[in-house]
């Protein structure tokens, strides 16, 4: 009997790897601070991830490239109407992700309306959703009010509670596509958007409900990276463009649509985080570090074996 791992558990695995590697360099006392850390930035990650893969899910071609500027916008506006004070951190996160989730509305009504190609479509609102976030703070960095940051560095008996309430998140979208009604929808759209329509399922609402879901992941990660990081600043998701279909791609959602996995989200958050710290941890140069983090997403994607059609 040989063993078969799950596509998705290859991140994992490779993540174990680099977390190993790194504290046989490093020391065993590096061991949790290094997990910690790792989980902290991934979950930032996870949550962009979620929100994408809802985007991709829905069928071949759909992707939403303004994630970057959502989140940067948001966490402007969000941060513009908290001023500091604690006691609007409440209608901080509300507006950040009503912000997210206007700008995923917009970005499939130029799909739909102008019938531009999703990349297209989202890669142009992205410019005009960076012009927004720039003409509301400028180059300055907008402080997050105080409760806001200690949220996202709280500990309870030494486990961080943003990774914790990010796998709650993560929880949810598995019990949608597993068994809501909406999840099951998604997937069909992405499987066949014919077999769809002629089953009865709303294919522009399932996509509209897609992008908005979306929008609104990059708000509240724009939202939490304001106060984890010290705040907004107009380059702050500069890291999401690439990452966000990264980590949804070698979590095990198919590029064609029809398929999602949200828990292998974490696994190649992990993956990348841990292999950033692994690399710098090894003190090599830039240029090697690009070159290993390409020579390894490739040689994952490789070995990863593929769901059988049919």
């Amino acid at each position: 009997m040989s063993l078969r791992l799950a596509p998705w558990s290859y991140g994992f695995l490779v993540a174990l790897v680099m977390w190993v590697a790194t504290i046989c360099y490093s020391g065993t006392g590096s061991a949790i601070p290094t997990l910690s850390s790792a989980l902290v930035f991934a979950a930032f990650s996870v949550v962009v991830g979620t929100g994408q893969m809802l985007v991709i899910a829905s069928g071949p071609g759909n992707i939403d490239l303004s994630m970057p500027s959502v989140l940067t916008l948001a966490a402007y506006a969000s941060m513009s109407i908290m001023g500091g004070s604690d006691a609007m951190v409440l209608p901080g996160l509300l507006l950040a992700v009503a912000v997210g989730a206007v700008a995923g509305m917009l970005n499939y009504l130029a799909i739909t309306a102008l019938r531009l190609p999703p990349i297209i479509a989202t890669l142009a609102w992205s410019f005009v959703f960076q012009s927004f976030a720039f003409n509301l703070g400028g180059e300055a960095t907008l402080k997050p009010p105080a409760a806001l940051s200690e949220f996202t560095l709280w500990s309870i008996g030494g486990i961080r509670v943003l990774p914790v309430a990010v796998m709650g998140l993560t929880l949810l979208a598995v019990l949608v596509l597993k068994r809501g009604v909406g999840g099951r929808q998604l997937l069909a759209v992405g499987q066949s958007e014919r077999a769809a329509r002629l089953a009865g399922i709303s294919v522009g609402r399932v996509r509209l409900v897609a992008y908005t879901l979306c929008g609104m992941s990059a708000g509240l990660a724009g939202f939490l990276l304001s106060g984890f990081s010290g705040g907004a600043a107009l380059n702050m998701g500069d890291t999401y463009l690439l990452e966000s279909i990264a980590v949804v791609v070698l979590g095990g959602t198919s590029v064609a649509g029809g398929q999602a996995n949200a828990i292998g989200i974490w696994g190649a958050a992990l993956f990348f985080n841990l292999m950033a710290t692994m690399l710098n941890t090894f003190q090599m140069q830039a240029g090697i570090r690009f070159l290993l983090t390409g020579a390894l997403i490739i040689l994952i994607v490789a070995i990863v074996p593929r769901p059988k059609a049919g």
